[in-house]
C-alpha cells in the first residue's frame, strides 16, 4: 500500500495552526457557477467523445484514498495519479485527442508544438505512435533531460529564444511556412476535452466527490475537468490553484493587473498569458482560484514523496499545496486532487526534500561563537553528544570574519529528531555561555 505508518501528529498540529490564519485566496468575481452551458467551448459530450477516442492508448490511472493525508488535513482526500502516465503527465490525453482529429493530409504534413516540457513529450510520443511527423520548438533554457526525452520520441526539436513567447512565435511561423498543424498546449477545445477525461475517471471511481482541486497554468486541464464534472454533478465545487509568482488566470478573471515572473518550482503552470477559450471556461465554471507560495509547493512535493511514495513535480503537487496553505475551507469534504505530473529534475527534488527537513528542524546549521583556544571545539561537541545530535559537517572559521583576532566561530550542520530536539540543544548551548545563531533555511 502507499500509506505511511509514520506518526504525523506533530505535522498535523502544525497544519491545524496554519489553517486558522488568513490566506491569499483570489475569489472569482462571479455568481455561483452552475452546470456547463452548451455554448461554452467544451461540454460533457465533448469530453465523452474524447474518452472514446483515446481510452485504448491512455492509462486509466489509479484514483486512491490517502488515509494519512486525510488525517492531517481533516478531509477525505482522493489522489489521481496522472504522474503514472507513460510520459509522467496528463498532457498526453489532450495531445492525443487533438492528433486523432487530423485529416489524412494533415497527418502526412505533420504537426508542430511549442513547449518546455510535458506537452512536448505528449505530442512527440503519440505523434510517433501514429506515424505523424512532429516538430517541437523549445526555449533554449529547457532542461537537457526534457529535450532528450522529447527527441527520444522521434520529434524534430528546435531550441529557440529565452522565453516561451519567442518559442511560440517561431513555432507559429514554421507552422505557416511548412503547412503544419499547430497543436496548442491548452487553448484548443480538443485538447481541453482530452484533459477532461480525467474527471470522468475520477467520478467513476469516487462518484460522491464534493470538490476537485486542479492546477491552473494556461487553463486547459481545469477547463476540461470542469466541463465534465459540472455536466455530471452541477453542484460540484471546482477550485483552481496557481503559483503566487504566476497568478495570470486569477488576474484575468478578476480583472486586476499582475506581474507574472520568477523562477517557480511549478514551472508547468508558470504561464504568463492564459488562453481565451480557457478563460471562458474558468469564468463560467470555476468557484475559486487559490494562490500558493513556493514554500507551500515545496512542502506538498515533500509530503507526496514521504507519505505516498510518489514523485510529483511542482505543478503536480499544486492541489495539495492549496491544502498546505489553508485546509479549513475543505474540512469534512470529500476532495479529489490531481497529481498532474511527475517530471522533476532529480537534483531539484533532492534540494526540495533537504529544504523541507530544514524547515521541520530535522536538519539545521548553527553558527557558534568560540574562543580561539585549544579544546574549545571539543567542549562544544560534547554538548551535541549529550543530546544525541548527529553532527554532519563542521566549518571552523578564523580568517574571514569580523570577530576580533582571538575570536572564531564554527558553523555546525546537524541532524535532529525534530524541532523540539533542536530547540533543546540550542537552549543547553546558550545556558553554558555560547553565543548561538540559527542559519535559517529559505
Amino acid at each position: 500500500m502507499r500509506y505511511s505508518s509514520i506518526a504525523w501528529s506533530g505535522l498535523t498540529d502544525e497544519f491545524n495552526k496554519r489553517t486558522e490564519q488568513a490566506h491569499r485566496t483570489m475569489s472569482v468575481a462571479q455568481s455561483q457557477p452552475s452546470g456547463a452551458s452548451a455554448d461554452l467551448p467544451v461540454t460533457l459530450e465533448d469530453v465523452r467523445r474524447a474518452r472514446s477516442a483515446i481510452q485504448n492508448a491512455i492509462i486509466n490511472t489509479p484514483c486512491l484514498k490517502s488515509r494519512t493525508l486525510s488525517e492531517i488535513f481533516g478531509a477525505e482526500i482522493w489522489l489521481k495519479f496522472e504522474n503514472l502516465q507513460f510520459t509522467a503527465s496528463f498532457k498526453e490525453r489532450g495531445a492525443l485527442n487533438r492528433l486523432l482529429h487530423l485529416s489524412e493530409g494533415q497527418r502526412k504534413a505533420g504537426v508542430i508544438a511549442m513547449s518546455a516540457g510535458n506537452h512536448a513529450q505528449g505530442v512527440a510520443y503519440h505523434a510517433s505512435r501514429l506515424g505523424i511527423p512532429a516538430t517541437i520548438v523549445m526555449p533554449k533554457g529547457t532542461p537537457t533531460v526534457k529535450v532528450q526525452q522529447t527527441a527520444g520520441h522521434g520529434a524534430r526539436v528546435i531550441l529557440h529564444g529565452e522565453k516561451l513567447e519567442e518559442a511560440t512565435a517561431l513555432a507559429r511561423k514554421i507552422a505557416e511556412d511548412e503547412s503544419l498543424v499547430f497543436v496548442h498546449p491548452f487553448d484548443d477545445p480538443l485538447v481541453m476535452a482530452g484533459q477532461g477525461t480525467i474527471a470522468l475517471e475520477m467520478l467513476e471511481a469516487v462518484p460522491d466527490l464534493d470538490c476537485l482541486i486542479v492546477p491552473i497554468g494556461g487553463g486547459g486541464l481545469i477547463s476540461g475537468v470542469a466541463a465534465a464534472a459540472r455536466g455530471l454533478k452541477p453542484n460540484m465545487q471546482i477550485i483552481g490553484v496557481q503559483a503566487e509568482l504566476y497568478p495570470s488566470m486569477a488576474a484575468k478573471v478578476k480583472g486586476f493587473e499582475a506581474i507574472c515572473d520568477g523562477d517557480s518550482l511549478a514551472e508547468g503552470i508558470a504561464v504568463k498569458y492564459p488562453g481565451e477559450l480557457t478563460y471562458q471556461m474558468v469564468k463560467a465554471l470555476v468557484d475559486d482560484i487559490v494562490l500558493v507560495s513556493e514554500a507551500e509547493l515545496e512542502r506538498a512535493v515533500s509530503l507526496l514523496l514521504t507519505i505516498e511514495k510518489t514523485v510529483a513535480e511542482g505543478a503536480g503537487a499544486a492541489g495539495l499545496a492549496a491544502l498546505v496553505a489553508q485546509a479549513s475551507p475543505y474540512r469534512g469534504k470529500k476532495l479529489g486532487l490531481i497529481i498532474s505530473g511527475g517530471n522533476i529534475d532529480t537534483r531539484l527534488l533532492a534540494n526540495v526534500l533537504l529544504r523541507e527537513l530544514a524547515r521541520e528542524g530535522r536538519l539545521a546549521r548553527l553558527r557558534i561563537r568560540l574562543k580561539d583556544r585549544p579544546g574549545e571545539l571539543f567542549h562544544v561537541t560534547r554538548i551535541f553528544h549529550e543530546h544525541q545530535v548527529n553532527i554532519i559537517d563542521v566549518s571552523h572559521q578564523r580568517v574571514f570574519t569580523k570577530l576580533p583576532a582571538k575570536g572564531t566561530y564554527a558553523d555546525i550542520e546537524v541532524e535532529t529528531r525534530d524541532r523540539e530536539h533542536l530547540d533543546q540543544l540550542v537552549t543547553t548551548l546558550r545556558s553554558r555561555g555560547y553565543d548561538v545563531r540559527m542559519i535559517e533555511a529559505g
